[in-house]
Parts: C-alpha cells; structure tokens; sequence
C-alpha cells in the first residue's frame, strides 16, 4: 500500500504524469511495478478501485437530534415582544467628532 501512496503522490506531483493520457498513465504504472488496483483505476478511471487497497472504511455520521446543541443564553431576554431581528441603530451623525 505505500508504494501505491507514494506512486499517487508522485502523479500528483508531475504535471505531465497528471494530464498524461490513460493510456500513457497505465504504460507509467506497469514500468513503476505499480498495483494491480491502482494500474486498474488509472485504466478505468474509477478510483474506488482502490478503496480495498487503501482500507477505506465509508464514515458514517450520526445524527442525533438529542444531542446538546446551541443553547440561549439564559440572561439573554426578548424585550421586543417578538422574535424577529432588528435592524442595528443608525448613528447620530448631527454631532461632529472630536478625534
């Protein structure tokens, strides 16, 4: 496996190797020994013929809508009676400044 890793970060280092055809990919993997999963994938285009080779494992994400989330700050209060925003105050530009 990390001779396929290497042979993959070699491909992305080479511009010529990552625009190179198909076929001249494949023809650069059989001289470098590469896998048979990773000449393959270059062949067909389709990397997921790697995940054996590699030990890809999908992640799974759970969820939970239990679990804690964002929660309102209890000495925040709702003075306005209503829950829509507000705009922000314009400021008083009658007064000039004393910078």
């Amino acid at each position: 496996m990390s001779d396929t890793i290497e042979l993959l970060e070699a491909i992305g280092k080479n511009a010529a190797l990552r625009h190179a055809s198909a076929e001249e990919l494949s023809n650069a993997l059989v001289e470098a020994h590469a896998s048979d999963a990773l000449k393959a994938a270059a062949a067909s285009g389709d990397s997921s013929l790697l995940s054996a080779e590699l030990g890809h494992k999908p992640m799974r994400v759970n969820h939970n809508t239990h679990a804690p989330g964002h929660e309102e700050d209890p000495d925040h209060h709702h003075h306005h009676g209503d829950d829509h925003p507000h705009p922000p105050s314009k400021p008083d530009h009658s007064e000039p400044s004393h910078d």
